[in-house]
């Protein structure tokens, strides 16, 4: 599997999902970055990765690293009420105790990640540097990492050094064992770290310079070498994770299922590409983008019960009082049964999002209403896909938010998120570079949404003619900031050939406008 690599876009979706559930926190976000080591910034409640490429292994190995980080950061999330910065010895050590914390609690939890914990162990003593290469006191505070996190150190100390490390780890391992007993939390540890330093002698803002690898990465174990450090590792834990078979471990049968769905996913999603130069479509390429702030949760949830109603005939009411429910004399008299009826929607429907310079004072509340739309279809299960426009370097650019054989999820709103309202609107232009995918495609409904008037009506006449000789149905919704410029620039849109046009004043109104537009 050295061959295949994950997308970052990819490794973000699964990451947002899995710190999500780990932490039990909606509102989490995930970035991948070249220039960060793995943190998690609590007040912002952003977890930063590092990437693939950055780690040793082959491929599924980096994965399984990957993964088990991503774990760790969301029990932090979850235990930790602060996290200091590792650059002193004293953020250094007390970040050190929490990660054994919340791994200890975490694992209460999900049993399930002890083989995981195991083998990202083994990559995390392979990767910290031989002692003889970290100097002055750093190294004692480095030995101390070593030898509590796992048992052994990595090079040679002086005798009078290694007693200082043991006292020092001894009472290390008491403190976070009596936190757990007695529910004691970050705070409690922290005000015990001064001992620590103490008992290894050194200055509480002593610099710890960035670790630098032992391997290179992108190298890999061989599988007799990750054996060897597995056994250090299994025989210096079992005291905390029982007997451990290292055969089962250097497997990882029980992700290996999840990272071949992804990789599946991958190739799909790589095989779904545009070819930007031959039909002038491009995708947003940044990926630390936060889709959260375009997420309204109460109009999108509000939507979908509204929409769960319609879908299935039935509509739940809380009411303070009513009379008892008798179900035999009720069946009786509705002979035979309740019949529930599903309803689905067959149109197929791309839209077209303007985000020229004059949507540019809403542009979050338009990006709001658009993500609650793209949350209901996917809910209805409505075959779509997301386009937007806008102009970069003086030249109009056609973005792909959302093509109709994607999911959506965190990666498509993140597209959506990035883009920058600018420029004017060259509907003609677009049109004509998404000429060949709409045939291609082949929509029911092609819906432009837009708040102005079109660069060129001539051109745009031509184009809506055009397209909706090869059948589809051409529909415009034209936003205003309130009913009378709304309807100006809906009867305006009617000029140019569109099969239908709409009007919304209210940005919250179009899920409900476009959903009607669906035949069902």
């Amino acid at each position: 599997m050295q061959s295949i690599q994950l997308q970052n876009d990819s490794l973000v979706e699964i990451a947002t999902f899995l710190i999500r559930r780990w932490s039990e926190e909606e509102n989490v976000t995930i970035e991948i970055s070249d220039n960060l080591q793995t943190k998690t910034r609590l007040k912002e409640k952003k977890v930063i990765l590092t990437p693939l490429e950055k780690r040793i292994g082959n491929d599924f190995q980096k994965y399984r690293q990957f993964r088990t980080s991503s774990w760790y950061e969301a029990m932090k999330i979850k235990y930790s009420e602060k996290i200091l910065s590792d650059d002193h010895a004293f953020g250094f050590i007390l970040n050190t105790m929490e990660t054994k914390r919340v791994e200890q609690l975490g694992r209460k939890i999900w049993k399930g990640m002890d083989e995981e914990i195991i083998f990202n162990y083994s990559y995390m003593l392979v990767s910290r540097p031989q002692l003889h290469t970290v100097y002055g006191k750093a190294r004692i505070v480095e030995a101390f990492y070593q030898y509590f996190m796992f048992g052994a150190i990595k090079g040679e100390l002086q005798e009078s050094h290694f007693e200082k490390i043991k006292k020092a780890t001894t009472f290390a391992k008491k403190i976070v064992i009596e936190s757990i007993e007695n529910n004691q939390k970050t705070s409690w540890i922290e005000k015990n770290v001064a001992e620590i330093i103490k008992i290894l002698d050194i200055d509480s803002l002593l610099t710890i310079p960035i670790s630098v690898a032992f391997m290179k990465a992108g190298m890999a174990l061989s599988e007799e070498e990750l054996k060897k450090v597995l056994k250090i590792i299994a025989k210096n834990k079992e005291g905390d994770f029982g007997k451990i078979d290292a055969s089962s471990v250097v497997k990882g049968d029980n992700v290996y299922d999840e990272y071949k769905v992804l990789i599946e996913e991958n190739k799909k999603n790589e095989n779904k590409g545009l070819t930007t130069e031959s039909v002038g479509i491009q995708i947003p390429s940044t990926k630390n983008i936060d889709e959260t702030a375009i997420y309204d949760m109460s109009l999108i949830n509000g939507l979908k019960m509204k929409f769960k109603e319609w879908k299935t005939g039935w509509k739940e009411q809380h009411l303070r009082s009513g009379d008892e429910f008798d179900d035999e004399n009720f069946i009786e008299g509705n002979e035979p049964f309740f019949t529930d009826f599903k309803k689905s929607i067959k149109t197929k429907i791309i839209i077209l999002l303007d985000h020229s310079s004059s949507i540019s004072s809403d542009a979050i509340e338009y990006k709001k209403a658009t993500i609650a739309l793209c949350e209901v279809l996917a809910f209805l299960r409505v075959k779509f896909a997301v386009y937007a426009f806008s102009t970069e370097n003086r030249s109009v650019v056609c973005w792909s938010i959302k093509e109709e054989n994607m999911k959506w999820n965190n990666s498509t709103a993140k597209r959506l998120a990035q883009i920058v309202a600018n420029g004017s609107t060259p509907l003609a232009e677009v049109y004509d570079k998404m000429f060949s995918t709409l045939q291609a495609k082949q929509p029911n409904i092609f819906l432009t949404l837009t708040d102005g008037e079109p660069s060129d009506s001539n051109a745009v006449r031509k184009m809506t003619k055009s397209l909706k000789g090869i059948g589809i149905t051409m529909v415009a919704l034209g936003l205003g900031p309130n009913t009378v410029r709304a309807t100006t620039i809906a009867n305006n849109l009617k000029h140019l050939g569109y099969d239908k046009t709409m009007a919304v004043s209210r940005l919250k109104d179009i899920p409900n406008k476009v959903i009607n537009l669906l035949d069902v």
